[in-house]
């Protein structure tokens, strides 16, 4: 059966897009680096909230004349009413105070100020929790899938949540947006709708290749892939969509405090409905066809 889209056929694009666009992520990690939060490094964060957009040039002024050499500050809020500053310093009470009269004076308005303080000890700790929870959440789906489908299922599966987990990562470095430890959670997420997605497809293709009773050849493989994939798009499709809509009405509406989580969702669910529908099956199919047989040259040319 011939079908209009072949997702098998051009799996050598798929394959290039995602190492090009992880490429500039991980680069984007060793150069930039993540914008770590409070919640990861020691310090305060001061979200200085003054009821009217703010400039931010003005308010750094503000910060550089109470001692604060290159603030890290940033605006934020719907109307950019907040100004952002964080340091690696704990602020004490006093110092709040102070700050707050000087932008008071400099702004001509109603300033409140909300804190947040970490110290070191808490700031590694979370980092170390929130590696342990995804390694324990990836062998886990490791563990499930050899047993419930075969080990090519879950090594296709797992690398198609590394690349949805580096590409969400990949862009947040890039972008330079704060990641804090509601990011982990988003991270957390998006890995368990990125697997449904895939393991609805691997569903799929283990029942198609339990009806086929022919010899497994390569056109064979591609047909059980390609049927599969297209036998299960609209599910797909729909379910991220759903969620998509979800996430983007959360980073719209929602307050401050989860547009980030938000972001990250939308970012995580693009990359999955990619990983699942055009990376993880091909993935398999390459690995399964090499377990067959060496292809011979008439098989390399089908494909």
């Amino acid at each position: 059966m011939t079908y209009k889209f072949d997702f098998v056929r051009r799996r050598k694009i798929y394959y290039l897009i995602s190492v090009i666009i992880l490429t500039i992520g991980i680069v984007s990690l060793f150069v930039q680096q993540l914008n770590l939060g409070i919640d990861f490094q020691s310090g305060s964060r001061l979200d200085i909230d003054m009821g009217k957009k703010i400039d931010l040039a003005k308010g750094k002024e503000v910060l550089r004349k109470l001692g604060y050499e290159n603030p890290n500050a940033r605006i934020g809020g719907k109307q950019q009413e907040i100004l952002i500053f964080r340091t690696d310093q704990v602020i004490q009470s006093d110092q709040i105070e102070t700050i707050k009269k000087e932008f008071q004076q400099t702004f001509q308005t109603e300033v409140h100020i909300q804190e947040q303080v970490v110290d070191p000890i808490i700031g590694r700790e979370l980092a170390k929790n929130a590696i342990l929870s995804v390694a324990i959440a990836s062998i886990g789906m490791v563990i499930y899938l050899t047993f419930r489908f075969e080990y090519r299922f879950a090594v296709a599966a797992i690398l198609a949540l590394l690349h949805d987990a580096i590409f969400t990562i990949g862009m947040f470095s890039i972008l330079q947006i704060e990641v804090d430890a509601v990011f982990i959670a988003a991270l957390l997420t998006i890995i368990g709708y990125s697997i449904n997605d895939t393991i609805v497809i691997f569903d799929r293709i283990r029942e198609n290749l339990d009806n086929h009773s022919r010899k497994l050849t390569w056109n064979a493989l591609v047909e059980i892939v390609n049927r599969s994939i297209h036998q299960t798009l609209v599910r797909s499709l729909n379910t991220v969509l759903t969620v998509l809509f979800a996430a983007l009405a959360l980073y719209v509406f929602g307050g401050e405090s989860i547009r980030n989580f938000a972001l990250a969702l939308l970012f995580g669910l693009l990359s999955g409905a990619y990983s699942s529908i055009f990376i993880a099956s091909q993935i398999w199919i390459d690995w399964k066809w090499r377990s067959i047989r060496k292809p011979s040259p008439t098989a390399e040319s089908a494909q």
